[in-house]
């Protein structure tokens, strides 16, 4: 399985022959000014909540792609707004694709689409994917919900925000993965703006602390998991 930081919270799946993009975010944004979004491919792109820095490229990206748009039926009222066709609205429970299933969960957050428009609930998606186990959280806090996922499923990779003051923090995420059952995590949503800046290397030292990986791949680098 392939894994490609596109910044933010912006990131693409490469599993079992298809590719997940997630909440796309690349053009405005300053510091992906190097990856090339119109050489993104995609066969399913699933979007968190209806925040610019998570759907500002959605759009664009989902009519390059003519990729089926996974979101809450808000989000998904909204894309069909804006012209867009290949869509499947779902809300929190499990969803049958030909791909296999994928849960949406829930996140503590808010979400509201770039018109000012209500933007429904925030979400966050499991997906079983090359025999692993990939939560990928979303916008959220810290919160008790999260508990479930270890007696529902045995995790292999976490995505979490860990910037702070929108959502998690390194700390609370540390926390998370004891609720969820996760010792891997691939960090995003910091660094973007000022109010989410963190110290990587500090980052990183507190997850080793507790015998846990934090992975911080460079926007536009793929890796491995």
């Amino acid at each position: 399985m392939k894994y490609t930081f596109y910044g933010q919270s912006c990131i693409l799946l490469e599993a079992d022959g298809k590719k997940f993009l997630f909440d796309p975010f690349i053009t405005s944004n300053p510091h992906a000014s190097a990856v090339d979004a119109s050489a993104i491919e995609a066969d399913y792109i699933l979007v968190s909540h209806g925040h610019g820095d998570h759907v500002a490229d959605l759009v664009s990206m989902g009519k390059q792609t003519g990729a089926l748009i996974i979101a809450t039926p808000e989000v998904a009222g909204w894309a069909q707004k804006q012209g867009l066709t290949n869509i499947n609205a779902m809300n929190y429970g499990v969803g049958k694709f030909d791909f296999g299933k994928l849960r949406m969960v829930w996140a503590t957050h808010s979400s509201s689409m770039p018109d000012g428009s209500y933007g429904g609930n925030p979400a966050g998606f499991v997906l079983e994917l090359e025999g692993k186990v990939i939560y990928f959280a979303g916008d959220t806090s810290l919160n008790y919900d999260m508990k479930i996922l270890a007696e529902l499923y045995k995790l292999d990779y976490a995505i979490l925000p860990i910037g702070g003051h929108y959502t998690m923090d390194v700390d609370d995420a540390i926390i998370a993965t004891k609720y969820i059952n996760c010792d891997k995590v691939l960090g995003v949503h910091y660094n973007t703006f000022p109010t989410i800046e963190i110290d990587m290397e500090e980052a990183k030292a507190k997850f080793e602390r507790e015998k846990k990986t934090l992975l911080l791949p460079a926007i536009g680098e793929t890796i491995e998991l």
